[in-house]
């Protein structure tokens, strides 16, 4: 039988990683004067709800059925974010003379159009989603942001997974809490 941590714990944890990596993304945006474009506006949208979905989670307290309700509505948003920050990712390695021209501002297309229209051609992207404004280690904020997308959503799966196999709810059990 395998021992595993407490839901709230886990969750917590995802909760505290994605108020730290918005916390990084406006310290960028206020200290460092890096302006976000709407695809970035975007996956800190996705950021927010996965932090708002954990939180909840950690508050509940939830048993398995509910915790891998949680868990699907995380690896929902994180997926939504992969694809978002994916498709930054592509724009920002087309070749120049294939980047799409820059676009209206976010607030413009927000109060001249239709919200459908709007999403449409914000998600669709424009060059100025495709310039690289700062990197770490070699990668991009998106690329970054991708790679935390997709450990959020390994880690929500991994957790479903060892649950299953764990057999009858042990979530929050120690060692010595098992016969």
């Amino acid at each position: 039988m395998i021992a595993m941590p407490s839901r709230r714990l886990f969750f917590a944890l995802i909760c505290l990683a994605c108020l730290g990596l918005l916390g990084f993304g406006l310290y960028l945006e206020h200290v460092k004067g890096v302006e976000p474009c709407p695809l970035c506006v975007f996956q800190r949208i996705a950021f927010i709800a996965i932090a708002l979905i954990a939180f909840a989670a950690a508050v509940h307290g939830p048993g398995r059925l509910w915790g891998r309700i949680y868990n699907g509505l995380i690896i929902v948003a994180a997926a939504a974010g992969a694809g978002i920050a994916g498709r930054q990712v592509w724009l920002q390695h087309l070749p120049p003379e294939r980047v799409p021209d820059c676009g209206p501002g976010l607030d413009y297309l927000i109060e001249t159009l239709p919200l459908g229209e709007a999403l449409k051609m914000i998600l669709t992207g424009s060059g100025e989603c495709a310039e690289v404004k700062w990197r770490f280690l070699g990668l991009s904020i998106p690329e970054w942001s991708l790679a935390w997308f997709l450990l959020l959503i390994l880690l929500c799966l991994t957790w479903i997974f060892i649950e299953k196999k764990a057999g009858p709810d042990t979530a929050g059990q120690t060692y010595a809490d098992t016969p």
